[in-house]
């Protein structure tokens, strides 16, 4: 049965969007943000020799640096202020979100409410600070010891001053990007630090399409070729959109209670569990393990010295389209679909509350059956939302390496660009209804008040 929300939001159209002031506030004030995003993406970082490092990176493009670039929006390709982008605080996030399960202490303050959640979001911006200034510092030894043969040296003036600057600028710049992202999520519209990542992908978005016309034009793809990976493209967006907004719905029945001399009906909801309860982060985990032998490789140099000739091989076996480095990512992402759905969801604390607000599931007796019950229904969804996850990751991959197709967006950047997407238009959405909640209210205001005057 539709819902009158769901309702509602049918009939919305340009005329209640056009009347939603506060609404197009926040959009220019979120698009605004966006773009000085995209600014600090080509301001690039001091000291740097840009032709060295742009020719040193062509040559690491294919291992983390080039995933990381992606995401950045370019940004690590012009080693810019935002090359680390907002990374740090999602590494800082997930590692705060598995302690919290782990830690007593943690997960007390997660029990405390909004004062708890406002202690943990500090331990995390702490955390990004630490992460932020080991990659800056890092990255600053790497530079320095880097060079790109006929353009030189990429560092021009090596030396403590050079490390402390990069370490402030790299530091600085990814505070200054979960700020603005917290800005935007609190005056804007949707997940600021989503958004952030979102920007960084769909940048090379028309790039991508204008080489993908190009080659059409130029013959080296049919006609026929490139309108059938264009409804491709789309067929598997729409999959990714179906699969995101699936749901399994367990039916929860509240027993009847008496309130004074009157017998209230007992109520039903529904507990939802998501098909993928894990995200994007089984791709992001996976992809990371899996070019860390690569990056270490080509940071050692793919051709010199005996000891680098077991990570030669490594690479070679694990090059993008090998059949052990797809087999690897479906293999990994699977794990890391059910190792954070567990870390997400736990069966037992929500049997317990269910029980603790007098609510069951007909034909499941309280307490530890429900968290079995719970526990074996998550198992089994989650395996095919699992399966999801590495399908989709895998497809793109086996398209660009055997049927030679240039297919831009990749299993990750696709994922997060179709569920920002989904969140930012739920949020448009909502918006909107109160906007126009907003303008019954007050019409029966203004009615109320009229009928009383008529009477007086």
């Amino acid at each position: 049965m539709v819902s009158a929300a769901e309702q509602l939001a049918s009939n919305l159209n340009f005329g209640a969007f056009a009347k939603a002031e506060e609404l197009k506030k926040r959009l220019w004030f979120t698009l605004g943000a966006l773009l000085v995003y995209r600014l600090g993406t080509f301001i690039p970082l001091p000291g740097i020799n840009a032709a060295a490092f742009a020719e040193a990176f062509k040559a690491q493009s294919s291992g983390i640096l080039g995933m990381f670039n992606m995401f950045a929006g370019g940004a690590v390709e012009r080693l810019a202020i935002f090359a680390l982008n907002i990374m740090p605080y999602i590494s800082a996030s997930i590692i705060i979100q598995i302690m919290t399960s782990v830690s007593p202490k943690l997960e007390a303050l997660k029990k405390e409410g909004e004062s708890g959640r406002k202690q943990i979001n500090q331990y995390t911006r702490y955390l990004t600070v630490v992460l932020a200034a080991l990659q800056a510092y890092g990255i600053a030894i790497g530079l320095e010891g880097s060079s790109s043969g006929a353009a030189g040296a990429i560092v021009k003036d090596p030396g403590w001053f050079f490390r402390f600057s990069t370490v402030i600028t790299l530091v600085g710049g990814t505070m200054f990007l979960m700020w603005l992202g917290e800005q935007i999520t609190q005056r804007g519209v949707g997940n600021g630090i989503s958004l952030i990542i979102f920007a960084g992908i769909v940048a090379g978005l028309p790039a991508a399409l204008a080489g993908l016309f190009e080659l059409a034009r130029a013959g080296s793809i049919s006609t026929p070729l490139l309108f059938g990976l264009i409804i491709l493209m789309l067929s598997v967006v729409a999959a990714v959109v179906f699969i995101e907004r699936a749901q399994r719905r367990l039916l929860i029945q509240y027993p009847k209670r008496q309130v004074g001399n009157r017998m209230t009906q007992g109520e039903a909801s529904h507990l939802p569990l998501k098909l993928n309860s894990a995200g994007v982060i089984p791709p992001i985990f996976a992809s990371s393990l899996l070019l860390l032998p690569i990056t270490a490789a080509q940071f050692m140099g793919s051709g010199g010295g005996q000891g680098s000739e077991w990570l030669n091989t490594i690479v070679a076996s694990l090059g993008m389209g090998q059949p052990l480095h797809m087999l690897l990512t479906a293999a990994l992402i699977i794990f890391f679909a059910f190792f954070y759905t567990a870390l997400v969801f736990n069966p037992k604390e929500t049997a317990d509350n269910l029980r603790k607000y007098g609510g069951f599931l007909p034909g499941i007796r309280p307490g530890e059956k429900t968290a079995e019950y719970i526990d074996y229904v998550l198992t089994r969804i989650t395996f095919v939302g699992a399966l999801y996850l590495a399908a989709v990751c895998v497809l793109p991959e086996f398209l660009v390496s055997y049927a030679a197709l240039p297919f831009y967006f990749g299993g990750t950047s696709l994922l997060i660009a179709v569920s920002v997407t989904m969140d930012t238009v739920a949020q448009i959405q909502s918006h909107l209804l109160a906007h126009q909640y907003e303008g019954l209210i007050k019409k029966a205001k203004l009615r109320g008040a009229t009928n009383n005057r008529g009477r007086r």
